[in-house]
């Protein structure tokens, strides 16, 4: 079941987040870009134009959210409620630029689900080109099909 914005306003990109903001409540909106889940732990990397963030769900942050969270997939759209933590010296991820804190999700809103691509369009490599010719998507992922090329 899908969620509605309503009055929620994004307070930060997902790229802009730093060490300095820990301690922050903050409302981020993207693409889930990657999900792991370690049980306890879900992991999400959320994406929109400026970067990627990585979102924290606890099983101690409510069994409701815990489950949610466990039914994100790649591409769904989702506006998430937190507080940015500092990550643990261990943790710190020296290739993005939010490497060095992670957001504690509070609360989790579904805007939009998507039906598995044919690729990822987060991909930093190129689809090859007969598949991205043969297949197009929608805007709106929750209603994704595939087209067939001309040839066919």
């Amino acid at each position: 079941m899908l969620d509605f914005v309503g009055d929620l306003k994004r307070t930060h990109m997902c790229g802009a987040l730093r060490a300095s903001d820990a301690g922050s409540e903050v409302v981020l909106m993207g693409w889930v870009n990657r999900r792991r889940d370690l049980g306890n732990l879900i992991f999400i990397d959320l994406r929109d134009r400026s970067g990627i963030t990585q979102v924290v769900f606890t099983a101690e942050g409510g069994a409701e959210l815990h489950k949610k969270a466990e039914s994100l997939r790649s591409e769904y759209v989702v506006a998430v409620i937190g507080h940015v933590k500092l990550r643990d010296p261990g943790t710190v991820n020296k290739n993005i630029p939010t490497g060095e804190i992670e957001v504690v999700a509070d609360a989790l809103r579904i805007l939009n689900d998507c039906k598995p691509l044919p690729f990822s369009p987060a991909d930093s490599e190129i689809a090859n080109e007969e598949v991205r010719l043969r297949c197009s998507t929608t805007s709106n992922c929750g209603t994704a099909f595939l087209l067939p090329s001309a040839s066919t």
